[in-house]
């Protein structure tokens, strides 16, 4: 385990009941709100990379290459924190740069260096490719992992744990079961990790949007072995793939009514690639019956409203109420 981190979140991130779904579902809902940690670096991406950037820095490293789809969180929170810690910041982006919008759009303002990965090439070739060129330059690059999902990076999350442990003391409650959205593997196998450590009954289950079930359980058993070799069972990993749908940043119109449902009802806007989908996920399984045991439950909302593209707002306008200019006439 690593001490030393960066401290740029704002932490703690509050957690709120959703008192319309907990009432018509007959349950305990709350909502751990990760989406506070900040604007440039909103979501569950900075706990992470608080360990990992000081990693970089403590160590001389004075380049950083990562790596993730043309919308993703996790680059925007990445070329943010090099911006502000001087450090050049190269993102191989997957995807179709269709509109300069969104984490795209954030990326460039924030400094970063983006390169569009060929559509047959890989993400971690690209890596290689950018990390040899670098270094061919003098400079000295460090590669940090889609989702700074590692033995590093995880360390956020088993924080971030111990924080909901604090809470639930605060709050006079346990929570039965922790949920949270699965897109790379280290802030499941933190929380999960941390629950572990702390001989604790909550089931932390994660809810996958882009990969089978069993290919997340072996990156989190890969994550938690390089963090503590002594783990001697991996039984109570728990990750469903029955919500991924058609597939990683891609939403059908019932997921897109659903989100409209939720910001309209309880105040809060879930993102169409990882917060919907897993909490769409969540309350069918509760509607279904598999939740019957569970009394209180906590979601966590680990950011990514810039997740909207424009083709998918466009979508979504004809589901919404039209603009009302009556009263004002």
């Amino acid at each position: 385990m690593l001490h030393n981190k960066l401290n740029i979140a704002n932490l703690n991130t509050p957690i709120q009941k959703l008192e319309q779904l907990s009432q018509s579902l007959g349950k305990n809902i709350y909502i751990k709100r990760d989406d506070y940690t900040g604007t440039e670096v909103s979501g569950n991406k900075v706990r992470k990379l608080e360990y990992t950037i000081h990693y970089v820095l403590s160590r001389g490293y004075d380049t950083v290459i990562t790596s993730g789809a043309i919308t993703s969180n996790h680059a925007r929170a990445t070329a943010a924190l090099c911006a502000k810690y001087n450090i050049e910041c190269h993102l191989a982006l997957e995807g179709e740069m269709a509109e300069f919008e969104g984490n795209l759009f954030l990326d460039a303002i924030l400094g970063a260096h983006v390169h569009i990965i060929e559509p047959e090439s890989s993400r971690e070739d690209a890596m290689e490719r950018l990390y040899k060129t670098l270094e061919g330059q003098g400079k000295t690059p460090y590669l940090i992992p889609m989702g700074a999902s590692d033995w590093i990076g995880t360390q956020g999350y088993v924080n971030a744990y111990n924080e909901i442990l604090k809470q639930q003391t605060e709050m006079n409650i346990v929570f039965d079961s922790i949920n949270v959205a699965v897109g790379s593997g280290g802030t499941y196998t933190g929380l999960w990790y941390g629950c572990m450590t702390n001989k604790a009954s909550t089931q932390i289950i994660g809810y996958a949007v882009n990969k089978s079930a069993n290919i997340f359980k072996n990156k989190v058993i890969e994550i938690a072995k390089q963090l503590d070799e002594g783990i001697q069972s991996f039984d109570t990993i728990n990750i469903n793939d029955a919500y991924i749908g058609l597939g990683y940043g891609k939403a059908t119109d019932e997921e897109l009514e659903f989100y409209i449902e939720i910001a309209q009802s309880e105040g809060i806007v879930l993102d169409p690639t990882y917060t919907g989908k897993a909490f769409r996920g969540l309350v069918q399984e509760i509607k279904s019956g598999n939740y019957n045991n569970q009394d209180n439950i906590l979601f966590i909302h680990t950011g990514g409203i810039q997740g909207y593209t424009k083709d998918t707002r466009l979508r979504m306008q004809n589901m919404l109420h039209k603009i009302d200019y009556s009263l004002l006439k």
